[in-house]
């Protein structure tokens, strides 16, 4: 049995993304509705998550835009205190994933009892904010020494980024599970909600047969039945929003119409 099917009790889970309003220090925090209105809206989306059937759950900053590479201590600190005044209502499992910045992400897991983080952690990249050097060593360094057992899924397609190395996608694969031994890899279209090519995520499952392949954007009603016929699961996040945009806030409706699709493919 794979971990996936272990943690999640199915085959092929969907992991929901429950996008966090911008927090404190963020250019876009609202100041007037404060730490209670990001509360609420998240306990809103996760309960409207759960109730839609999906398989698990992962708490992001999405809204922390433009995103910082090492975050502020106020991000991961207003993180735990969501996840912690939420933690009551978590029926599934769940991650986390401050963005962009897996030592943090996983200081975040070990505080609130995550099971997975997600997270760039390997390469070099020119992105929008700025030049970009994951440090992997010193990221599962600090995961082995703080939480031994968090599951670690590697997105090797950074969103709004170029690797900076002359390498393609399977060769990234390829050596990312061999120097890192990752539970996942994430593949990904350029930004948050573009559709996942099949072609490069077919590729990857090939070079890496024995690593989880994850699609990691662009899940939507109309085309997972052809990504889970490759991928073995996905991260879903504003396929599952009012008229599938990215900014609104969780539609019940869209995420049982998707789950009763996926249960009917997988």
């Amino acid at each position: 049995m794979n971990w996936l099917k272990e943690n999640f009790g199915v085959d092929k889970p969907i992991i929901a993304m429950c996008h966090l309003q911008a927090l404190p220090g963020d250019p876009y925090y609202d100041a007037i509705g404060g730490m209670t209105k990001v509360i609420e809206l998240a306990r809103q989306d996760l309960m409207h998550l759960q109730d839609g059937g999906v398989d698990a759950v992962m708490f992001s900053n999405e809204f922390s835009l433009p995103y910082l590479t090492t975050v502020k201590t106020a991000t991961t600190a207003a993180m735990a205190r969501i996840i912690g005044e939420l933690k009551q209502d978590i029926h599934i499992p769940f991650g986390v994933n401050v963005l962009w910045d897996p030592i943090a992400s996983i200081d975040l897991a070990a505080a609130t009892g995550a099971i997975f983080i997600r997270e760039i952690m390997t390469g070099v990249y020119a992105s929008d904010f700025g030049l970009w050097n994951t440090h992997v060593g010193t990221t599962v360094r600090h995961k082995m020494s703080l939480t031994p057992n968090l599951k670690m899924l590697f997105n090797i397609v950074p969103e709004a980024a170029v690797y900076l190395g002359q390498r393609n996608m399977v060769d990234i694969a390829k050596s990312t599970v061999f120097n890192n031994r990752p539970d996942a890899l994430c593949v990904s279209g350029l930004t948050a909600g573009a559709e996942t090519d099949t072609q490069v995520l077919s590729a990857v499952k090939k070079a890496v047969p024995d690593t989880m392949v994850l699609c990691n954007t662009g899940c939507r009603i109309d085309n997972i039945d052809r990504q889970l016929a490759v991928a073995d699961g996905a991260v879903v996040g504003s396929t599952f929003k009012i008229d599938g945009e990215f900014s609104n806030l969780v539609d019940p409706a869209r995420v049982k119409a998707f789950m009763q699709k996926v249960k009917s493919v997988r």
